[in-house]
């Protein structure tokens, strides 16, 4: 692995200049729980805790249990495709559980994981040991365990370390999820290749902490799901196990339809068949305690802007039912929220949101200060980076909140540097009243 990866967490790494792939908007996911008590539908086989090596494959009609569980849990919805996110899980996120199968090279397996086992121990020492704790005091100890985190692609591992004790977690991106299955049909010599791939992806998604659009769209164009195995490293970094993975679609009254082997037998067309996979849900717990809370990850694949929120109203109602308040974060986000065709997201999140961490791609501070919120900052603000087409007004009026407040240090980059290359973050929280 290039060692020199990892100083590019250094605060003094200057932004580029010419980011034309960031301009591009975005997507959208989110995370929430299933009705407990929810039928299964055609085809669904697993129960919530499930996470043995022996489940059944997707449309099985088996269910799969865990031994160590206390008692047993109601089915969730629609195909369970735990048995494939686990392989994806050990062999290209190099999670510690399960075996390698048969079928592919060991030592292919053994040598990625080795360096990507050393770009984890690198990320969790340059960033999410000096993060979480820096967050975790700022932090309300009354914040909503509900999260949502727009334009924020499968960025599970920066989700967790903000909020390390949600309950759910949306994120939100124009990425696809992606399909799980093809681990199962990968030919045993496009192994290395595959791995080398995304391997370079995660790299370079820790050295930058943050992800580019253009980053993701290649990995999305590799034979496994980028977006997935991203998850599925998260969970690693912070010591999780995957527990259930299942494609939903969200539905006009907000509802989410599981997907079914119905579902995937009658999408003939490829379109089709790739639209059912856009949507997922993962559900994950502490890496071998069986009697840990699950959490959920629901990455939605979805455009914000407000043409296509008005189009398809579906994810608003998905996100009314979060709760009336939710915790927030967005960053990297190409300063969309500062942009008019946004609107209707912004003020979603600036009714539902008491509490929101960000870099410059949060609220602008005109915006902020109209909804009554304030806002504090943390380390060195210049100017924001080019990334997108950020409002001229927008960008004085936030250095000078920078310029007024007290300095305060961040020892971490969040999202996107400033202009010269310094770290900086925004809390924006509601003004007591």
């Amino acid at each position: 692995m290039n060692r020199g990866w990892i100083a590019l967490l250094a605060l003094g790494t200057a932004c580029a200049r010419t980011p034309a792939a960031d301009v591009a908007p975005t997507g959208s996911a989110s995370a929430a729980a299933a009705a407990p008590g929810a039928p299964a539908s055609s085809g669904a086989t697993t129960a919530a805790a499930s996470a043995t090596a022996s489940a059944p494959s997707a449309g099985s009609a088996a269910p799969s249990t865990s031994a160590a569980a206390a008692e047993p849990q109601p089915p969730l919805e629609g195909l369970e495709f735990l048995p494939e996110a686990q392989v994806l899980f050990r062999v290209a996120a190099c999670g510690p559980s399960g075996e390698v199968p048969a079928r592919f090279d060991a030592a292919v397996v053994s040598r990625h994981c080795d360096d990507l086992t050393r770009a984890y121990a690198d990320y969790r020492k340059g960033w999410v040991d000096v993060a979480e704790p820096f967050i975790a005091a700022l932090r309300p100890k009354d914040l909503p365990r509900v999260v949502v985190y727009p334009f924020g692609g499968g960025d599970l591992v920066s989700a967790l370390t903000t909020f390390p004790d949600a309950t759910e977690i949306t994120t939100i991106s124009l990425e696809p999820a992606g399909d799980v299955r093809p681990i199962d049909k990968l030919a045993p010599p496009l192994l290395a290749h595959e791995l080398a791939e995304h391997r370079a992806h995660l790299e370079r998604l820790f050295a930058k902490a943050h992800s580019r659009t253009d980053n993701l769209e290649k990995e999305s164009k590799t034979e496994l799901p980028g977006e997935i195995v991203f998850d599925l490293a998260a969970l690693v970094v912070h010591g999780d196990e995957p527990v259930s993975l299942r494609y939903f679609r969200i539905q006009p009254d907000g509802s989410l339809h599981y997907v079914t082997r119905a579902d995937i037998d009658a999408a003939k067309r490829a379109a089709d068949r790739r639209a059912l996979f856009a949507d997922a849900e993962l559900r994950f717990r502490k890496a071998g305690d069986a009697s840990a809370p699950v959490q959920i990850l629901r990455h939605v694949s979805f455009n914000l802007d407000d043409a296509h929120l008005k189009a398809d109203p579906g994810l608003l109602a998905y996100l009314n039912a979060r709760g009336p308040k939710v915790a927030a974060m967005t960053k990297a986000a190409t300063h969309l929220l500062w942009n008019d065709h946004f609107s209707t997201i912004r003020g979603w999140l600036s009714d539902h949101t008491d509490w929101m961490i960000s870099d410059s791609t949060g609220f602008a501070p005109r915006y902020a200060t109209a909804q009554g919120f304030v806002q504090d900052t943390y380390g060195v603000f210049h100017g924001p980076c080019p990334f997108g087409t950020p409002d001229e007004r927008d960008s004085k009026d936030l250095k000078k909140l920078f310029a007024s407040e007290p300095q305060r240090d961040l020892p971490f980059r969040y999202g996107y540097p400033d202009k010269d290359g310094h770290a900086f973050l925004v809390v924006t929280r509601r003004a007591p009243r």
